[in-house]
């Protein structure tokens, strides 16, 4: 499965060779998210600047603040659906990178997406782990999830606590080195917008 999923132009593995990152963003903001990621170093690897308001979702990661240099799309194929599939792809050549289908019934108690692979066949899933439920009730509790291929977690983000800001971290496991790093970033980018939607909600 991991082969499916495997790099074929990863900037952001070649920066982060520990495969730990820091996703941050500003606790309030009014018609976009912005998220910074960088490395173990402090140095910017992805910036991303998703808009609200749009019809079909749809944001692209990109290496630079000035966002001249694109890494990777995900958009979603649906306008309106209860289980949303999102496509990430390469943002110079359009190569599929991944996957992901959300299971919009199952999130209301835990997040939930299926990794497809490109036969739309289930090979994966990525997950909000621990009390979710409780989260529901009290949404100042940290977050976490993880990703699965097969039987083998490949990466997982932890919410850390602080003032004004949202973060995270992502962390990719030895076994998750060969999986496209774009692919893994998107799927925490995918959690972490599902969040959000439930704090405007």
């Amino acid at each position: 499965m991991q082969s499916a999923y495997a790099a074929q132009r990863s900037a952001i593995t070649r920066a982060v060779p520990d495969g730990l990152y820091t996703i941050r963003r500003p606790w309030l903001s009014f018609f976009n998210r912005t998220f910074r990621v960088t490395d173990s170093s402090g140095q910017l690897v992805a910036y991303v600047r998703h808009p609200l308001m749009r019809m079909r979702e749809q944001f692209q990661i990109f290496a630079d603040e000035a966002m001249q240099q694109p890494l990777a799309t995900i958009q979603s194929r649906q306008i309106v659906a209860v289980n949303r599939t999102y496509d990430v792809t390469d943002a110079a050549s359009g190569g599929w990178l991944g996957t992901l289908r959300s299971r919009g019934l199952k999130s209301m108690v835990r997040d939930t997406w299926e990794l497809l692979d490109q036969g739309e066949q289930p090979r994966g899933i990525l997950e909000e782990i621990g009390l979710s439920w409780l989260r529901r009730i009290f949404p100042l509790l940290l977050g976490h999830w993880h990703v699965q291929l097969g039987a083998q977690e490949v990466a997982k983000v932890d919410q850390v606590f602080r003032f004004f800001i949202k973060e995270y971290r992502l962390t990719v496991a030895a076994e998750g080195r060969n999986v496209d790093s774009r692919f893994l970033l998107a799927c925490a980018l995918l959690a972490l917008m599902r969040e959000n939607h439930r704090e405007q909600s």
